[in-house]
């Protein structure tokens, strides 16, 4: 696991929250969590769990595991193709918020089955579920076009 670097962190933070032109305490509210505990966060002071970086990316509408890896949850060399994979997958514009979801859990899938989840793949933490993905690959598509 790579090592934490929390002030690294929370600058990168601070630059998305500045970047997205929210206050402080708008993004805390947004995210679900105290002003001032966000705060620590920014100045580096505090190690927030992947819960609350989850929440925080919503707010900001970035990759939750952008901030996996600036935390030091996900190690950035070996996890970095998987991180981008999912950057693109959730940057999509053309898909809905479920649909994103469902191809996640049909990558992470193929991925197990494919034995490249390794000992750090915590799917607790990315909010995936293998029987879920699974349902979704059988049952095909939903809607055809035209």
């Amino acid at each position: 696991m790579a090592s934490l670097n929390v002030g690294n962190l929370g600058e990168y933070l601070r630059e998305q929250r500045r970047n997205a032109q929210l206050s402080l305490r708008q993004l805390a509210d947004a995210a679900g969590v105290s002003n001032p505990y966000l705060s620590q966060i920014e100045r580096g002071l505090r190690k927030p769990s992947a819960e609350v970086l989850q929440q925080v990316a919503k707010a900001l509408r970035i990759s939750a595991e952008t901030l996996y890896v600036r935390a030091g949850i996900l190690d950035a060399e070996r996890d970095m193709d998987e991180v981008e994979t999912r950057a693109v997958i959730l940057a999509d514009p053309t898909l809905n918020e479920r649909q994103k979801q469902v191809l996640l859990q049909i990558y992470e899938s193929f991925r197990k089955e494919n034995g490249f989840a390794g000992e750090g793949d915590d799917t607790a933490v990315r909010g995936t579920r293998t029987a879920d993905a699974d349902d979704a690959r059988d049952s095909g598509p939903q809607r055809t076009a035209g």
